[in-house]
């Protein structure tokens, strides 16, 4: 009951945060085309692997582009796509759940997923200096590949899915001014989704990893 209502409330948040990000964005755009020197860009790579009953490994390439209003934070949006692995279900029950029934099938199973999102990042220390952050994505996530995806006994569909995704990590910088740095965290990955076929049921997604990227 518990899992059921943080899915339902997530999907909720995702649905409303995908609107939101559509509005938002002219608004964070329009002070880097009027040359705001407060701009930034990030790009990122990731991998996380899956853990808990249902899983799913993740192969991230981002970018996030925003500003920073202070020396310790920064917001922004982001687009993005993953590949999503995962092992193939020999519990498969066609009756049960949506596809077709084939036994030919590879055990691996890979989708491809667009994430949209909000960004918040925290600094801790000096950006001339090697430093810390915190990094916070909350948003959407979209299944590209197909119209569903098998993962262990449930189902990826197309619809949105809750993306959240917490970075702690460091930030090397590669000048003197800082503007342009090499960031190194430790990613956790939380996905979360309602899917309906014949009775509703959900799924949930978590896995850990690093993350890689560069920011000007």
């Amino acid at each position: 009951m518990a899992t059921g209502l943080l899915v339902l409330a997530g999907t909720t948040f995702a649905s409303a945060q995908y609107y939101e990000l559509a509005n938002q964005i002219p608004q964070l755009i329009s002070p880097a085309l009027s040359g705001n020197f407060n701009y930034k860009g990030f790009v990122d790579a990731s991998y996380t692997a899956g853990v808990g009953p249902r899983q799913a490994d993740f192969v991230e390439l981002t970018t996030t582009q925003g500003f920073k209003y202070s020396s310790w934070f920064f917001m922004g949006v982001g687009i993005g796509v993953q590949a999503i692995m995962t092992d193939r279900n020999d519990n498969y029950d066609p009756w049960q759940y949506p596809g077709d029934w084939d036994e030919s099938r590879s055990r691996s199973r890979t989708g491809w997923i667009m994430p949209l999102y909000t960004d918040f990042r925290f600094n801790i220390g000096s950006p001339t200096d090697t430093s810390f952050f915190i990094d916070l994505r909350l948003g959407a996530s979209f299944l590209l590949s197909d119209n569903y995806l098998e993962i262990g006994d449930g189902f990826l569909d197309s619809d949105q899915a809750f993306y959240l995704k917490p970075t702690i990590g460091m930030s090397i910088p590669l000048n003197n001014s800082g503007k342009q740095a090499v960031n190194i965290g430790v990613s956790y990955q939380l996905m979360t989704q309602n899917y309906w076929y014949r009775n509703s049921s959900d799924i949930t997604l978590s896995s850990f990893g690093a993350t890689i990227g560069f920011e000007w």
